[in-house]
This record gives C-alpha cells, structure tokens and sequence, in this order.
C-alpha cells in the first residue's frame, strides 16, 4: 500500500474499449498477484499511457513477478535484463559484429528491441550503462554507432529497485528519473492477503512456471491505437489545467524542496490523470483522477533538501501537504 493510501480500484462505467480491456488485463493480473490492486491500476495505466514505471520495494514483494505476469498476458516481445555493475551499454542497445563468412559487419540488437522490457535492479549497474537507456525512454529509437533505429510503438521500460540495500548500488541521475511517468511504491500485503499466498503456493502455485497458467491473452497491439485515441479524446476543463499546473507550482516553492517538478512531469500527470478518468469508464478529467495520479508522477521528481531528508520527511507527505493546500476546482 502506497502512502496515500489504500484506494478504490477504478472499474469502467461505461461500455468504453479501453475500460473494458483495462478489467480483463486486471482480472488477468490478479489471478497471480495478490494484494497489490493500486499498484496494478497504475501499472496498466502507465502502459495504456506508454509511461515508463520504476517499481521501488523490498525484494520479495513480486515486483518482476507483475510484469512478467503482464507479458504473459499481452501478446508480445518481453525482454529482461539483470542489470550488474559490470554491464556495458552494447549490452542494452546491441552493436555491430563482424561476420568471418562474409567478411561484414552485421547488427546484433540488444534486448531494447522490445516490446516490454524489464530493467530488473536498474540501479546496481554504472551511470554509464544507464545512461543507454535515456533516448530510448525519451525519443523511442536508439542510435548506434550514427545510425538511428525506431523502437516498437508498444515500447514501455519497467525498472526494479530496492530502497533499502544501497551496497553496490549507483544513484539515478535525474535525468533519467524525469523519464519514468511513474514511481510506484511497492509495499508488503495485509495479513489477510498473505494467507492467501501461501494457500496459494501449498495449493501448487509455481510463479516460475506462468506459460502453464491458461491465461485470456490479449493482443495489445490490436486495439492501441484505440486506447489512445480514447484517451487523446478525453475532455479536461480549464479548471483542472489551471489545477495541475498550480500543483507543479507549489513543488517549486515548497520550503523542504531543493528541486520541484518539471515541465515534462506536469504533462505527465495530465496524460495519466486523462488515462485514470477513461479506465474508470468516463470521458473527462475530474479533480481525483488528478490527486491520485500525483503521488506516482511527482515522487520520484522532487529532490528534497538535506534537511528535510534527515528529518525524515518523505515526498509522499509533501504532496499530500500541497494537496491539501491547493484549492480544489468545483
């Protein structure tokens, strides 16, 4: 459960294509893991949105496990890379290989060429390497060696890393944070939910054997283009821009923050703030879609100042604050 809460997950109201296949992908997602419903609303929202996610928790709490559910579920290419301090950014885009039969160069693409990839422990590999992954998080193509190759419409990062265990590990640059539209929290499930894992798991559960699970799979290339005319077709009031952009204000000016948001994060939350209102089955932005996109979009992008850092002070509790203080439009 993320700082701001436990909230309700959203259910389409209405016969909308994007709504519907939002609660089939749930219902799907839900059949493996279990506890983490607002975790899971703002995965697919990313993905309908094509925002790249860094999913932050301690191991053990089924981060791959989602989104290598997810790629069972959608019919498409799925890449992981484990990424270790060793790692060279040819070994995230590809390079050219010479070929001894026919004396030429040919190129061997990375795992990039994908449709989702899974950076799992983005954070324990050098800046360097990290570093391969900002134009395609940004521009969708990569360029090696000065040509420059399209990535797949589908293409979507999600990003593991543990918050606790800093041995080993590099530092984000912020460059590369402002690329992720979400930050998603993940947290340990309630008790009752564990039960059901393990009754799950004693019930012959085997999370390393997912292609044996009969999923509904659906082919999220068909209907793309849809979603996201749906979503660029979203109505959103003078109010709720004036709204958003008050917020990104307030980042800016907020006495605990060194650095507030961007540019680029106040677009975001208005793409995931119009995603949120069409999975939830309507076609206009109301304040709420908004409030709960915020937390996801803005935590990563503040940079909060020493002080507050020791004070314990986290980002969720200075966007709740901002909140709270931001007028909100009738």
């Amino acid at each position: 459960m993320d700082q701001q809460g436990v909230r309700p997950v959203g259910r389409p109201e209405s016969e909308t294509k994007t709504g519907k296949v939002f609660l089939s992908l749930f219902n799907e997602l839900n059949r493996v893991i279990v506890g983490q419903d607002n975790v899971l609303e703002d995965i697919l929202i990313a993905l309908f949105s094509s925002g790249h996610v860094l999913l932050e928790g301690v191991p053990g709490t089924a981060k791959t496990l989602m989104i290598k559910t997810l790629s069972n579920i959608i019919a498409g290419r799925f890449e992981r890379i484990q990424f270790t301090p060793d790692m060279m950014p040819s070994d995230v885009v590809g390079t050219h290989v010479y070929d001894m039969k026919t004396s030429e160069f040919y190129l061997k693409k990375g795992p990039i060429f994908t449709n989702l990839l899974l950076a799992d422990e983005i954070n324990r590999t050098s800046p360097k390497t990290q570093s391969a992954l900002l134009e395609a998080m940004e521009e969708f193509q990569v360029t090696i060696e000065g040509e420059r190759l399209p990535l797949s419409d589908l293409f979507v990062v999600f990003a593991t890393q543990n918050p606790i265990e800093f041995e080993g590990t590099y530092p984000l640059p912020e460059a590369q944070m402002d690329r992720f539209m979400f930050k998603i929290l993940v947290d340990y499930p309630v008790r009752e939910q564990e039960l059901q894992i393990l009754k799950a798991y004693h019930n012959g559960f085997d999370p390393r054997h997912l292609e044996k699970i009969p999923f509904n799979k659906i082919n999220y290339q068909d209907f793309l283009k849809e979603v996201r005319e749906e979503i660029r077709k979203t109505a959103v009031r003078e109010e709720i821009f004036d709204y958003i952009v008050k917020i990104g204000e307030q980042t800016r000016k907020n006495g605990n923050v060194s650095l507030g948001v961007s540019p680029r994060g106040i677009v975001a939350l208005l793409l995931a703030s119009k995603t949120r209102a069409v999975v939830r089955g309507r076609n206009y932005v109301i304040p709420d879609d908004v409030k709960e996109s915020a937390y996801p979009v803005f935590r990563h992008r503040l940079i909060l100042r020493p002080e507050a850092e020791i004070e314990g002070i986290s980002p969720d509790e200075i966007i709740r604050e901002i909140l709270a203080r931001v007028e909100v439009p009738r």
